[in-house]
């Protein structure tokens, strides 16, 4: 109740729109990327889209001004923040799990008696007979360098934050959020010259989606990044308090570490499956 003081540790949140309009904003994205694919319109889509970063400017917007106001985020606040963003960051490696699990089951489980259609479909081989697969030593090794590149920027920003070196931590911002467009820019001209579809056989489809799906957390943590960087920008950042950028940068490494899979599993070893008829 209002006038009453506050004698305990916890933040308790005021009543907020963002999570029903977010659901909103993301069923619509939704509709639209499925309106898309069926050569419908791609305007739902878009518009889904522009409802998501709205929210997700508005909401943030409300969650830093409670981590500046020096009264709802308590240490104990920020402690289950931190528990919080690790079991996010645990159930993300498990929706990834699922799509290694989809392509590894594809290429151990060919001769299985029960997947007699599978060998028909792919013709005894893993990748499918007739599938053009990447070099992994030309744009993919590239994405890799990048991010690992994006990875040291980033350390180098929270380094330069933890010793208070404003211009150390808004230079390897800028530097991690370019790294990060300049990923997702190579990884689109990579899916334009694809010798496979995402339809057809299993392996366009796992692919596809294991690393579009790696794609999408790459733009949500650019997006992130640069969300920092503004706060980076206007000063909100102090070496005791900076639980945002830090989530940022947890977030990008794991970002990281998917894609070091997803590059030996899938480009590496994939590649090397070419010869291997089972």
């Amino acid at each position: 109740m209002a006038g009453i003081a506050k004698n305990h540790d916890y933040h308790m949140v005021e009543p907020s729109p963002w999570p029903f309009v977010m659901s909103a904003a993301v069923l619509v994205f939704a509709m639209g990327l499925i309106f898309w694919m069926h050569h419908w319109t791609p305007w739902v889509f878009f518009i889904g889209l522009v409802g998501i970063l709205y929210t997700m400017y508005a909401w943030w917007s409300d969650v830093i001004k409670e981590a500046n106001n020096g009264v709802d985020h308590t240490p104990v606040v920020q402690m289950h923040h931190r528990y919080g963003m690790m079991l996010f960051i645990a159930s993300e490696v498990m929706v990834f799990f699922g799509f290694f699990w989809a392509y590894f089951d594809g290429f151990f489980r060919l001769e299985d008696v029960e997947q007699y259609a599978r060998v028909a479909a792919t013709g005894g081989h893993w990748p499918p007979t007739g599938v053009e697969l990447f070099d992994p030593f030309h744009l993919p090794l590239f994405n890799t360098l990048i991010l690992l590149t994006s990875g040291t920027t980033v350390t180098w920003a929270h380094h330069a934050l933890l010793e208070n070196d404003r211009k150390g931590l808004f230079w390897g911002l800028v530097l991690t959020v370019g790294l990060g467009i300049l990923f997702t820019g190579t990884q689109i001209l990579e899916y334009t010259e694809a010798g496979f579809a995402f339809s057809g056989n299993m392996y366009g489809a796992t692919f596809f989606m294991a690393t579009g799906l790696h794609g999408f957390h790459v733009f949500i943590g650019t997006v992130f990044l640069a969300v920092c960087l503004l706060r980076a920008y206007r000063g909100d950042f102090t070496p005791e308090r900076h639980l945002g950028f830090e989530f940022a940068a947890w977030y990008w490494h794991f970002v990281d570490v998917v894609w070091l899979f997803l590059f030996a599993s899938i480009y590496i070893w994939g590649s090397w499956g070419v010869a291997l008829n089972h």
